[in-house]
């Protein structure tokens, strides 16, 4: 098993559409960021969501706070597992959205149109 995790990292922790919404509605509130593009982003995203572009993550990285949980968003739960793993290799505690906002959506949870308030 620690090949494993020497080869591809941590095991990363996948969360449910339900288990974030729980998440988000209890206690300490994650902060969930958005990994998507900005036109993908404004089509529909979860409220209060971040957007960093999987490609900006590596320089905005600052822009994150470490003591507070991070759960990673983008369509279907691949770039965000990404985002997840480097969040994860640099300190953070990060978890991915499972089949991500395709899965929110499925869900019926709500979505936010347009830029972020």
């Amino acid at each position: 098993m620690e090949f494993f995790s020497r080869l591809f990292g941590p095991a990363l922790t996948n969360l449910s559409a339900a288990e974030v919404n729980e998440k988000l509605k209890n206690g300490k509130r994650p902060l969930v960021v958005d990994v998507r593009e900005p036109e993908e982003y404004r089509e529909g995203h979860i409220a209060g969501a971040k957007l960093i572009p999987l490609g900006e993550l590596g320089k905005r990285l600052k822009e994150l706070p470490t003591a507070r949980e991070i759960i990673c968003v983008c369509q279907t739960g691949s770039r965000s597992s990404s985002a997840t793993r480097k969040l994860v290799a640099a300190g953070y505690t990060a978890s991915n959205l499972k089949g991500g906002i395709l899965a929110w959506e499925r869900a019926r949870f709500p979505l936010k149109k347009g830029n972020a308030a």
